[in-house]
């Protein structure tokens, strides 16, 4: 019982972190058709804001949270009108867009790079302390994570669900000529939805980096993770990704509790192998069918 408490509780804290990552990338592959490789810079943005608000600025760890979403945002919009609508009608685009991004992802962990210097930061947006469940001692951290998490994901579903702007992204995603005809801006919604996948890659990297390090290369590996977590649940569905992202947390951290911490990832890729030899669409996703 003890080691099933520790595995579920270590498991939600990865599947929530893993969510606020993928979610977004869900979100702006299932809208734009566009796997965006900038995705763990915005991480590692947004880490840093919080970081510089916190240590430097001074303020309150709420407003320097806050100041790291913000931070994800802000470039989430930056990458669309300096890049990404300048190439959303041309020829190619889901291939192109994607050494676009990796480019835009070079050149700002190169700023982060000369600006903050390789040597790794501690996160200040930390919660010391911890409490008991049985024989289990749980962080204060752990819990902050889930709830933000939960805040976060819970606030996303519902504007996505329950309000225009959020019906006018999910018509984009569903048919964007139909939503055009329905008087639906097609570049203001894309705006949105990159400015709301730069807000939840941002959330991510502050997490992630209050339980290892702060660096400039930090999002690489959580981007990992969230492609493989999207391939999983079908690429474009975003409460799949979401699902799909708690399942393989608590999958990755029995894992890591039975085998070892060095074989969480690469059982977990065997794992996706598998599903995809099963259901080549992913969990969630649905098969295209193409009439000639």
């Amino acid at each position: 019982m003890q080691a099933v408490l520790q595995i579920l509780i270590t498991g939600l804290t990865l599947g929530a972190m893993y969510a606020l990552a993928s979610v977004g990338l869900a979100l702006t592959y299932g809208t734009m058709r566009m796997f965006n490789m900038a995705h763990g810079i915005f991480m590692a943005i947004g880490a840093y804001a919080t970081y510089s608000a916190a240590s430097v600025w001074g303020w309150p760890l709420p407003l320097a949270f806050l100041a790291g979403l913000a931070a994800g945002g802000l470039i989430g919009a930056i990458v669309h009108l300096l890049v990404v609508r300048f190439m959303l009608e041309t020829e190619g685009f889901e291939v192109n867009i994607i050494v676009a991004t990796a480019g835009v992802s070079i050149l700002l962990q190169d700023l982060l790079l000369k600006y903050y210097g390789a040597y790794p930061f501690r996160q200040p947006a930390q919660i010391e302390g911890v409490f008991r469940i049985g024989e289990v001692a749980v962080t204060y951290q752990s819990v902050a994570i889930l709830v933000t998490a939960a805040a976060l994901i819970s606030g996303i579903a519902w504007l996505l669900t329950h309000t225009r702007f959020g019906l006018a992204i999910r018509a984009t995603a569903m048919n964007r000529e139909a939503a055009l005809l329905m008087g639906v801006e097609a570049g203001r919604t894309y705006l949105q939805v990159l400015i709301i996948a730069g807000v939840l890659a941002a959330a991510a990297g502050v997490l992630i980096s209050s339980l290892a390090t702060l660096s400039p290369d930090m999002g690489a590996n959580p981007l990992l993770r969230a492609f493989v977590i999207c391939v999983v649940a079908g690429l474009g569905s975003v409460t799949g990704a979401g699902i799909a992202a708690l399942a393989l947390g608590l999958f990755e951290a029995a894992i890591q509790y039975y085998l070892g911490v060095r074989y969480g990832f690469p059982v977990m890729l065997l794992l996706v192998i598998i599903v995809l030899i099963w259901k080549p669409a992913g969990l969630f996703g649905q098969q295209e069918v193409v009439r000639s």
